[in-house]
């Protein structure tokens, strides 16, 4: 645990220190030229930043075993930090949509588009370089903040890469009769890159309340564990009656109710069954509580 600790704290101080360097860069970037579509970049950047840097605080906390206290632990916060962020993203982001279209129904704006597209495309190239070297380090351990973090990253390399290719077709654009355009690249990017960009938030604002107030986990995730449960427990004889799954943040706490003909339960098989289930889930999720409970009422009705 204290390994994995570390390598997630390391992975966050190394996304915080490449965000503030990549914002104050388009920060500076998106003053000179005015441009919205730079500043669509800057305002992800600055609402990560904003979050991330409170949440490297609260990463140890998350790894505290349960207690009566506190019987998730301090997952829930994490759902909240997401919910918090994703909605500020929602919120910004749509702000900036209104604007860009007043904008272009404004008749639009120039910027310079031969700086801002080499500017765009070196921001791209470094984002990828920052991908691929969490992704490396993400491959010994994985958490909700963590695979969101390099979503981030993969959209910033994707969102620029386009940017700075729309900036290169203005200057195209600019040597033809559809120079009339121009004004309205800068905008219509700006708005384009929010409608794509706003389906992740809003699908992880979504699952976060989902976290938060303890609903079930998606269907995919119920059939995995409920066929995991299935096969370890037939081993020993055991069929289960009701599965009650919980997830929030990156722990998911599963609950099987199961039946077995004999009165006899043997602990030893359960306690065997427990550990081939613990075994398997943990190769797909990173904290996992099993408890096996008998059916007492079931077995006194049979």
């Amino acid at each position: 645990m204290d390994d994995s600790l570390r390598l997630e704290k390391r992975i966050l101080k190394l996304s915080f220190a490449g965000s503030a360097a990549f914002l104050l860069a388009e920060c500076i970037m998106a003053f000179i030229t005015g441009s919205h579509a730079v500043l669509m970049d800057c305002v992800y950047d600055i609402a990560d930043i904003v979050m991330l840097g409170p949440f490297m605080i609260l990463v140890p906390l998350l790894y505290k075993p349960v207690s009566e206290k506190r019987p998730y632990g301090f997952s829930q916060v994490e759902s909240l930090f997401i919910i918090i962020k994703c909605g500020l993203l929602i919120f910004i982001t749509a702000q900036l949509i209104v604007e860009s279209v007043q904008m272009i129904l404004d008749g639009g704006h120039i910027v310079n588009a031969g700086v801002i597209a080499a500017f765009e495309l070196g921001v791209s190239a470094c984002c990828v370089i920052m991908y691929f070297t969490l992704n490396h380090l993400n491959k010994k351990y994985s958490s909700p903040t963590v695979k969101a973090e390099l979503y981030i990253w993969k959209l910033d390399a994707l969102s620029t890469m386009g940017v700075g290719a729309a900036f290169l077709i203005q200057l195209v654009l600019q040597r033809t009769p559809l120079v009339w355009l121009s004004p309205y690249i800068d905008p219509g990017i700006a708005v384009i890159m929010a409608v794509i960009l706003l389906k992740e938030p809003l699908s992880m604002f979504i699952e976060g309340i989902k976290n938060l107030i303890l609903f079930a986990p998606k269907k995919e995730v119920m059939e995995h564990v409920r066929k995991v449960a299935d096969d370890c427990l037939a081993k020993y004889h055991f069929d289960i009656n009701f599965v009650d799954v919980i997830k929030t943040g990156r722990k998911i706490w599963i609950e099987i109710y199961i039946l077995q003909e004999d009165d006899l339960i043997s602990i030893s098989d359960l306690k065997q069954a427990r550990s081939d289930m613990m075994e398997e889930l943990e190769e797909d999720y990173n904290q996992v509580y099993i408890g096996l409970i008998p059916e007492i009422d079931a077995v006194q009705s049979a």
